[in-house]
């Protein structure tokens, strides 16, 4: 019957084992004949971190105190597999005295899972504050960084005021990128999936990825050959380069090197079993090397944790590469780490392929010139400062605006207006019916009218309101003068 049982039983008797199952040795790795060696210790087969809790309840025992018949302990086994244990001890009657009865059982199992729901429900709590917060903070970003555009349009680049404003944009640039960042990790960013070859995506960023990492790191580009495309979002796909160009810089003291390669790779059944989850598929994999300092396992381990940083207070937000994390899981693949202490790192960034042509997409967005134009333009926006903040940039771009500051206006004024419109702006959630309603009553009289959303709402809200769809135009907010120009003039000449 004790042989047929699941859990490990074995009794201590004087200090020796005097009984234990078969199952008692497959879970520890402990043998009858480990036992009966003269020099044999229990506690050596007992992980570092669980050593003291054994030694305080054999100390209760000896005390004649009654410890917790349950608790839970780790077993680092012989063959370096550490495992987590349930244990029940209790006094028992045997021959002349008292021995110990123990019924072990594995949870390790369980306690990854445990983990594993944890980590969930982690992400889901800050994803719920993320996207609290993202909607309200991208409104007021978006009246910042657009009056500061404006404003310094009217400044010679050499007026001290103007250095001055550069350094609030910068802020509140970075700003917008914490809150990108946030949604990134919690997997609700805003994304515009487009099919791509990453061997041109990643060669436009080198120039960007050299400036991050600075002249005394080497950077060695070798992108594969017959590459595979897959289907991600541009931007997403330069805030992964970037984050880890970035961490691979603080990695390496002083001169150093840091290599990208992209490859295609089949995973099965078997090949599959050395990734962290299941895996198998055909999958393009991005590889980001460098020989910095390397990693110890507790690194290691909490590597993709929101907010964990080995960095001095002040210095990082330990953002980066959660955010990395979270985008890669938005996109279905996964992401495999090696790395020792003073021996580098190695990411490998797996993307499933996608078995379609690759689009042109562009690549990381710097200051340029706006698109400028003379079209009819209905922007339609529930924030008042949002509202006249976009008539103020449209108008100075040259285009004939109409602002409308609810749906209902915005009909009345279509209803009104002798001149057909040539573009709606709308933001999507707004009171009396959200902007692709809106859209299509206003096209039911202006069917030649072209169409742009805007909100600064995460992904999941925006995609309930069925925004985030193949074909739809889409500005995220905060935006700037730049990026609204040519969206509207891009949205106008196609």
């Amino acid at each position: 019957m004790i042989e047929q049982s699941n859990d490990a039983i074995y009794i201590i008797y004087e200090s020796r084992f005097v009984l234990m199952n078969k199952r008692f040795t497959a879970i520890t790795g402990i043998t009858e004949e480990d036992t009966a060696k003269a020099d044999f210790n229990f506690l050596d087969s007992v992980a570092v971190e669980s050593k003291q809790l054994i030694l305080d309840r054999a100390e209760m025992w000896e005390r004649g105190e009654q410890p917790s018949s349950v608790y839970e302990f780790a077993i680092a086994k012989s063959n370096g597999e550490c495992i987590q244990v349930q244990a029940s001890v209790s006094q028992i009657d045997y021959e002349n005295g008292k021995a110990y009865l123990g019924i072990l059982r594995d949870i390790t199992e369980y306690k990854e899972l445990e983990a594993q729901l944890r980590q969930s429900q982690k992400m889901e709590s800050i994803g719920r504050l993320a996207g609290g917060v993202a909607h309200d903070f991208n409104n007021i970003l978006t009246v910042i960084l657009g009056n500061l555009e404006l404003a310094m349009l009217k400044l010679d680049p050499v007026d001290p005021l103007y250095k001055d404003l550069s350094e609030i944009e910068v802020a509140a640039n970075r700003s917008a990128d914490l809150t990108r960042q946030l949604l990134g990790f919690a997997r609700q960013q805003t994304v515009a999936p487009k099919v791509l070859d990453l061997n041109i995506i990643i060669t436009n960023m080198m120039n960007i990825l050299n400036r991050l990492i600075g002249e005394d790191i080497e950077l060695a580009w070798m992108p594969g050959e017959n590459l595979w495309n897959v289907r991600i979002d541009p931007t997403q796909m330069d805030q992964i380069l970037a984050n880890m160009a970035v961490n691979a810089r603080d990695a390496i003291d002083g001169v150093g090197k840091l290599t990208v390669e992209t490859g295609n790779v089949s995973i099965d059944e078997d090949s599959g079993q050395k990734y962290p989850e299941p895996s198998t598929g055909e999958y393009v994999v991005t590889t980001v090397s460098d020989n910095g300092s390397g990693m110890e396992k507790y690194v290691l381990d909490n590597l993709f944790e929101p907010f964990f940083t080995t960095k001095d207070l002040g210095e990082g937000t330990g953002l980066g590469l959660a955010t990395v994390f979270g985008i890669i899981k938005q996109n279905d693949g996964f992401i495999d780490v090696a790395s020792e202490p003073g021996e580098g790192t190695t990411f490998k960034i797996h993307l499933p392929r996608f078995k379609g042509e690759a689009e042109s997409a562009g690549s990381f967005k710097e200051r340029g010139v706006a698109n400028v134009g003379n079209e009819t333009i209905l922007i339609v926006e529930d924030e008042l400062s949002i509202l006249k903040l976009g008539v103020k940039l449209l108008t100075g771009l040259g285009y004939k605006v109409h602002a409308a500051n609810s749906p209902k206006e915005a009909i009345q004024l279509s209803a009104d207006s002798t001149t057909a419109f040539d573009l709606l702006i709308t933001d999507v959630v707004m009171p009396e019916m959200n902007g692709k309603e809106l859209a299509q009553q206003l096209l039911a009289t202006n069917s030649g009218m072209k169409v742009l959303f805007m909100s600064g709402y995460t992904a999941d809200v925006i995609a309930h309101h069925g925004i985030l769809k193949d074909g739809l135009n889409f500005l995220q907010k905060p935006f700037s003068l730049i990026e609204l120009s040519s969206n509207v003039r891009g949205i106008l000449d196609s």
